[in-house]
C-alpha cells in the first residue's frame, strides 16, 4: 500500500463531446497496477420506454461539488489518482454523458474506488437530466430535491 494521499487530476462539465482517452490518460501513472473506468452513455430506453434524446443541466456548482466527491475518493490511502467529466446541454443516444476513473495499484481497490466515485457524482453532484421519450413525453430525473 502507498503512502500519501492521491490526486484529483481531471474534474470538468462541458458541453462537448467527452473523451474517454482524456479520462484515462488523466489517471494513468507508472506506479497503477489497475485503472478503472466507467463510462456512462445515453441509451434507448428508461423503464421500457423509447428514449429520443437527453438533455443535462448542471448548478454553477457542479463543478466543485464533483471535486469535492473526486477528493474523497483521492483521500483514501490506496487511490493514485481520480477523475470525473460530465456532459451537459443536448445528447443523442449513444453519446457520452460522463465518464469517471480511478488508478490505485490493485484492479480491486479500483473497482471499488472507481464505483464510489461514480455512484457519488450521480447521487450528489447537482446535474439534472431531462428525457425526452418518443411518445413526446418528458421526464426530469435526479430534480426532486
Amino acid at each position: 500500500m502507498r503512502s500519501g494521499v492521491g490526486e484529483v487530476r481531471l474534474v470538468d462539465v462541458r458541453d462537448k463531446a467527452l473523451s474517454v482517452d482524456e479520462v484515462l490518460a488523466a489517471v494513468s501513472d507508472p506506479s497503477a497496477g489497475g485503472i478503472a473506468v466507467f463510462v456512462g452513455m445515453v441509451r434507448d430506453e428508461d423503464g421500457g420506454r423509447a428514449v429520443e434524446t437527453l438533455e443535462y443541466e448542471a448548478h454553477p456548482t457542479a463543478v466543485s461539488v464533483m471535486r469535492e466527491l473526486a477528493a474523497a475518493v483521492a483521500d483514501q490511502p490506496e487511490v493514485i489518482a481520480a477523475a470525473a467529466v460530465h456532459r451537459v446541454g443536448l445528447l443523442a443516444i449513444g453519446d457520452l454523458a460522463v465518464v469517471v476513473a480511478v488508478s490505485c495499484a490493485h484492479r480491486h481497490d479500483a473497482f471499488s474506488a472507481g464505483q464510489r466515485l461514480i455512484d457519488d457524482v450521480k447521487e450528489k453532484a447537482p446535474i439534472w437530466k431531462r428525457q425526452i421519450f418518443r411518445d413526446g413525453d418528458v421526464e426530469w430525473v435526479g430534480a426532486e430535491g
